[in-house]
C-alpha cells in the first residue's frame, strides 16, 4: 500500500534507564547509539530525528524525566519505518533492550501522521504520548499494533496537508 506523499508518520518513543548513560553497564547500549542513529539517518524513508543542540543525538533532553531518554523521528511512511525497526541491524539492539530499560507499563511508543514538511515539537510528542496513554489508539495517537493510515487521519480532520 502506498501512502499520501502530503503526510508523513512522526515516532516518539520514552525508554527509562535502569543506570545512567556514564554507568559501565550502559556501555554497549552508548557505543550503539552512533551507528545505530547513522543507520536510521540512512534508511529509505527517513526525514528527520531529534537531537540536542551542538550533539550528535538527544540523550542528554530528558523532557520525560531525568532517568527518560527519548527517540523521535520523521519517516515517509509506516513501512519505512517498520523496515527500520524491524528489518534491519536497529533490530539487534531492540533484542537487548531490557538490559539497559525498564519495562513500561504504559505506553511508551506513539505515532501520528503529520503534514509532510513539519518538524513536529516535543511538546506536540508528548500530548501525543499522553493522549495514547489516556484514551487509546485513535487517529490522532496510535502504535505499529493498532494503527491508522493518514487518509484516516486526514478523514478525522487530525492530519492536515502541508500548503502547495
Amino acid at each position: 500500500m502506498t501512502e499520501d506523499a502530503r503526510y508523513h508518520l512522526a515516532q516518539f518513543n520514552v525508554a527509562t534507564l535502569h543506570f545512567p548513560l556514564d554507568d559501565p553497564r550502559m556501555a554497549d547500549f552508548v557505543a550503539l547509539l552512533e551507528p545505530v542513529n547513522a543507520l536510521a539517518d540512512a534508511a529509505p524513508g527517513f526525514v528527520w530525528r531529534l537531537v540536542e543542540e551542538g550533539e550528535a543525538d538527544a540523550t542528554g533532553m530528558r523532557p520525560a524525566g531525568e532517568d527518560v531518554i527519548v527517540n523521535f523521528s520523521v519517516w515517509e511512511s509506516s513501512e519505512a519505518l517498520w523496515d527500520f525497526v524491524y528489518r534491519s541491524a536497529h533490530l539487534e539492539t531492540m533484542r537487548r533492550r531490557r538490559e539497559w530499560f525498564r519495562r513500561h507499563v504504559d505506553a511508551h511508543l506513539v505515532l501520528w501522521w503529520i503534514p509532510a514538511g513539519h518538524v513536529p515539537t516535543v511538546g506536540e510528542a508528548l500530548k501525543r504520548l499522553a493522549l495514547l496513554r489516556e484514551s487509546g489508539p485513535s487517529p490522532r495517537a496510535f502504535t505499529f499494533s493498532s494503527s491508522y493510515t493518514a487518509e484516516e487521519a486526514a478523514g478525522a480532520g487530525e492530519a492536515e496537508p502541508a500548503a502547495v
